[in-house]
């Protein structure tokens, strides 16, 4: 099984989205994603639920901090 992550073309990823963001298929376990690959390319990642947008963070500590 695998999840999606990319442009969803509603401009809900805000300016802090690059302009060269392109589409990328992350592998799920079951219902587990590792965060290593969320964060692969990128320290922030925008979550897009409902009509809302919430930004996962990864620490310089190696935490995570999820924001709306």
């Amino acid at each position: 099984m695998s999840a999606m992550s990319g442009d969803s073309g509603n401009g809900a990823a805000g300016p802090s989205e690059s302009p060269s963001a392109t589409t990328r298929t992350l592998t799920m376990r079951g219902s587990r994603i590792d965060s290593r690959e969320l964060f692969a390319h990128e320290r922030e990642i925008i979550i897009a639920h409902g009509e809302d947008a919430y930004r996962l963070r990864l620490t310089s500590q190696n935490k995570l901090i999820l924001t709306k």
